[in-house]
């Protein structure tokens, strides 16, 4: 386990400049999801330093702004209410308020790019 802290690759204020301005709580909480995003794409994502510093800012802020949404309404992506006989529905989309990747952050990581190849059985070599 290392001591050395790990990057951050956004900042708050690049959070703001894509969403919202931040109040002082939501600056404190932004700049620990930007850390934990940060460390999560060093942790899943092994091709992240092919990725340019915009697009790994671009990523952490839409995973910070994902997770800090989910605070707003606790996740609900749609509704549906009826008036009789009563009726009422809730789609949750990240209930927990969880960082994630999207696949298409993923791809842009240089992550889930699939390539095909096959492999010689008779040395274990592999033939593209």
């Amino acid at each position: 386990m290392s001591d050395v802290p790990s990057p951050s690759f956004a900042q708050t204020v690049d959070l703001e400049a894509r969403w919202h301005t931040l109040t002082a709580s939501e600056q404190a909480q932004a700049t620990v999801l930007i850390g934990d995003a940060s460390q999560m794409i060093i942790d899943t994502c092994p091709r992240y330093a092919t990725a340019s510093t915009g697009t790994l800012k671009a990523i952490v802020c839409a995973m910070v702004k994902r997770a800090m949404l989910a605070g707003d309404s606790a996740g609900i992506s749609s509704t549906q209410q009826t008036a009789g006989p009563f009726n009422e529905s809730y789609n949750y989309a990240n209930p927990l308020g969880d960082l994630y990747l999207t696949k298409a952050e993923k791809q842009r990581l240089g992550e889930g790019v699939q390539h095909a190849f096959s492999l010689d059985m008779t040395n274990g070599s592999v033939v593209s």
